[in-house]
């Protein structure tokens, strides 16, 4: 692997560990809310179970780099699933050298393998790097032939 090349792999089980450490790494570079490493591990091992979810790592062949979470759920408008990218996370240090694009098109060959036609993706506005790089990707948050963009909302099930 050449200098700044990246390489993804399908994640697993076994990489529960490494995608919580990078998931709380992610959560506390931001200053959100988060559980502990060994509480997301638990979850990691659990969900990574299901034919439902991708996980996928990028590491440049000393160390992860990066990952990328997907879940998906079945569509009534298409054939096959509809895809939501939940996380995708650069360390700051692998920023600007390949690894989030590498994430990100590994996820898009996944999913077309998975005959998968669309992929959601939820940024907040005041997020503008993330915006610009999915934008740079081809991601949009109006649809052809409208002029408003599309919004998220998220309400609580009233579960704790």
């Amino acid at each position: 692997m050449g200098v700044g090349e990246q390489h993804v792999r399908r994640a697993g089980a076994s990489d529960a560990g490494t995608l919580a450490r990078l998931l709380y790494e992610f959560n506390t570079e931001f200053d959100a809310e988060t559980d502990s490493e060994p509480v997301l591990a638990v979850r990691f091992a659990r969900i990574l179970a299901s034919d439902a979810v991708i996980a996928l790592l990028a590491s440049d062949g000393r160390q992860e780099t990066g990952f990328a979470l997907i879940t998906l759920r079945p569509a009534i408008w298409f054939d096959g699933p509809v895809a939501t990218l939940d996380e995708l996370y650069v360390v700051p240090a692998s920023r600007g050298h390949g690894a989030g694009t590498a994430l990100l098109t590994q996820a898009r060959e996944l999913l077309r393998e998975r005959g998968c036609p669309e992929m959601h993706i939820n940024v907040d506005e005041v997020d503008v790097d993330a915006r610009r790089f999915y934008e740079r990707h081809g991601f949009v948050n109006i649809e052809p032939g409208v002029d408003y963009r599309m919004l998220c909302y998220v309400g609580s099930t009233g579960r704790p």
